[in-house]
Order: C-alpha cells, then sequence, then structure tokens
C-alpha cells in the first residue's frame, strides 16, 4: 500500500511534464481512499518540476535493489 510521503516510481511517460516512466516522485496526496494520488518530482538540486494528480495504474512503489539513475528534464 502506497502511503503519503512515499517515494514512487513512474509508470507512464508524462511528455507534458517532462517526465518518464521510472522517475521518482514522492506521494503528497492520496485522493479518495487510494484511487490516486498527487506527486511531486524533484530535480535533484531540489526545485520542483511537476506536482501532477496520477491514477494508482500510473505509479508503482520502489522495489527492492533498484537503483535510481540521474539524466537530464528534457522541457516540451
Amino acid at each position: 500500500m502506497i502511503k503519503e510521503l512515499d517515494r514512487v516510481v513512474l509508470t507512464a511517460d508524462l511528455p507534458e511534464h517532462g517526465l518518464m516512466s521510472g522517475d521518482i516522485g514522492t506521494v503528497v496526496l492520496i485522493h479518495r481512499g487510494g484511487i490516486g494520488f498527487e506527486v511531486e518530482f524533484l530535480a535533484l538540486d531540489g526545485e520542483t518540476l511537476a506536482v501532477t494528480s496520477l491514477a494508482t495504474s500510473q505509479v508503482r512503489p520502489i522495489g527492492t535493489g533498484e537503483i535510481a539513475h540521474a539524466r537530464t528534464l528534457e522541457l516540451v
């Protein structure tokens, strides 16, 4: 179960925000008992890149043994 302040992995590209599947965000709000989430995505320097509402199918918990990967955000 995903809770507020959990880090989650994006499972779908969000080109309108320059985000790609695999990017990591933080749940800042859970919508109506878990039907969706408000997720904040940050650059590694702490700058907020996007805060967006996502369906449960668009995020997943971070799995054991996964490693973060840095990339430059491609703004559209």
